[in-house]
């Protein structure tokens, strides 16, 4: 989740966070909670599952050291997770009682997608953490997605990194280079045409920001720090850094563009 304007006015801005936790490891949680606060502060926090679980044994030291409150969902069927229901019920009850700001979504599980929807058809942003394994269409709901494993570079200094689980063949599918990803560059195409000047030039800032409303893109999710370095990932734009310090961002198919943006 890299910074936008919006951010300007995060303390001021209230977000519910609500974790899966049969879905999202503990080890997450202090790098989750420091992403967030580039938004607004996490003031309401919530955590889903069976309690009485051996799966959820590490969690319960967590509850305390993070103030987020356990909530209790038993499984009434065998094979059922109850724990979607219950989130998806105190997100609609908090929607239209406590009012928060916006919500954040902690799961890889796609169930969630219509939830979501919904709350950003009421004007809320939503953003989403979740394992690689997450499909697409919670992925893409969501306002920003971060995958957990990109957490790792904005967990704050002296957070102890989480012990790396054993791999999965089915669990992580490999990552498309930047260069092949079509639906990316697409994407980053479509925000510098949005974002560009009479001279074909967009600042880096305005593109950035604006492929991110176009798509739940953060950077980190694609193994680098920010949207420069992304936007030269792809090997199809032109960056330069202006006399006044500003970056700035051509497509290198655009044929009318000037050599130099005209600051």
């Amino acid at each position: 989740m890299d910074q936008d304007p919006q951010a300007a006015r995060a303390p001021n801005r209230r977000i519910a966070l609500l974790i899966d936790a049969d879905n999202v490891s503990h080890t997450n949680i202090a790098a989750m909670l420091a992403e967030l606060s580039k938004y607004g502060t996490a003031n309401i926090r919530r955590a889903y599952g069976d309690w009485g679980a051996d799966g959820l044994k590490g969690w319960r030291g967590k509850l305390h050291e993070f103030a987020i409150r356990p909530i209790q969902q038993f499984s009434y069927s065998a094979g059922k997770n109850a724990t979607d229901i219950a989130l998806v019920i105190d997100a609609m009850e908090l929607l239209y009682t406590q009012k928060p700001d916006a919500f954040c979504i902690a799961s890889s599980d796609a169930d969630f997608t219509p939830l979501v929807m919904q709350l950003k058809a009421n004007g809320h942003d939503v953003y989403g953490f979740g394992e690689r394994k997450t499909p697409a269409p919670f992925v893409n709901a969501c306002t920003t997605f971060l995958y957990l494993d990109s957490l790792e570079v904005a967990a704050p200094a002296g957070t102890p990194k989480p012990p790396k689980a054993a791999k999965k063949s089915d669990d992580k599918p490999a990552k498309l280079p930047i260069a092949q990803d079509a639906k990316l560059i697409e994407v980053l195409r479509g925000a510098v045409e949005a974002a560009m000047y009479d001279d074909g030039w967009a600042s880096m800032s305005a593109a950035g920001s604006t492929a991110k409303r176009q798509a739940p893109i953060d950077p980190r999710n694609y193994g680098v720090k920010n949207f420069p370095a992304l936007f030269e990932a792809t090997g199809v734009f032109d960056i330069v850094k202006a006399d006044n310090g500003q970056t700035y961002v051509a497509d290198k198919r655009n044929k009318d563009r000037t050599d130099k943006p005209a600051i």
